[in-house]
């Protein structure tokens, strides 16, 4: 390995730690995803070290992205949050991986992956927005009414709803339902001093 291949690969171990345990992990602490992303990521980057060339570069990446799609498919069900990492640590292994002369544009993009995984996923961002797949005790075919009713319940205006089944027999609806929660003030300054963490 030359010295900017050594270098690109201390960044990249840099920022996949970055990723997982000071992004990630403080903030939604799972443990098996920490060791796939990281698992992702340093495979990345060796394969991409190894077989990096100008010639199969591009479709070098096409085909580990194609691949990793796959073997998402095929796993346990993740929310897109946790795809967003897959995909950031992804590229960084990708990126910090392919044959560069000068690490300092690879260093601004890996740490532009950093910066926008922080501000998507920051807990103040779109903080009052809510999702969840909820069954109500009764079958509601009427959507206004449905949205009234699960307005009531959670206590705050629901911007999108989707009926997944409607049972007439057993008098339920399941429902895919987006709303607004109500913050206090007290709740709005406990997040905001929780974000800041």
């Amino acid at each position: 390995m030359t010295p900017t291949a050594l270098i690109l690969a201390g960044i990249d171990l840099a920022a996949i730690l970055l990723l997982s345990f000071g992004l990630y992990y403080r903030r939604h602490h799972r443990r098996d995803l920490v060791v796939a992303f990281i698992g992702v990521n340093v495979g990345v980057l060796a394969v991409t070290t190894v077989l990096g060339s100008a010639d199969v570069a591009a479709g070098l990446g096409l085909g580990l992205f194609g691949v990793l799609s796959i073997i998402r498919l095929r796993s346990s069900e993740i929310s897109q949050r946790e795809v967003a990492y897959y995909f950031a640590a992804l590229a960084l292994g990708l990126i910090t991986g392919l044959p560069q002369t000068n690490p300092w544009p690879v260093t601004a993009l890996a740490a532009l992956i950093l910066v926008a995984m922080w501000a998507a996923d920051h807990p103040a961002l779109l903080a009052r927005s809510r999702h969840q797949v909820i069954r109500v005790d009764r079958a509601i075919t009427d959507e206004g009414e449905l949205r009234a009713e699960l307005a009531a319940r959670l206590g705050g205006p629901v911007t999108s709803l989707t009926v997944q089944e409607l049972d007439l027999v057993n008098d339920t609806t399941l429902v895919d339902v987006r709303w607004k929660a109500a913050i206090s003030t007290g709740a709005a300054a406990r997040q905001l001093v929780g974000a800041r963490a």
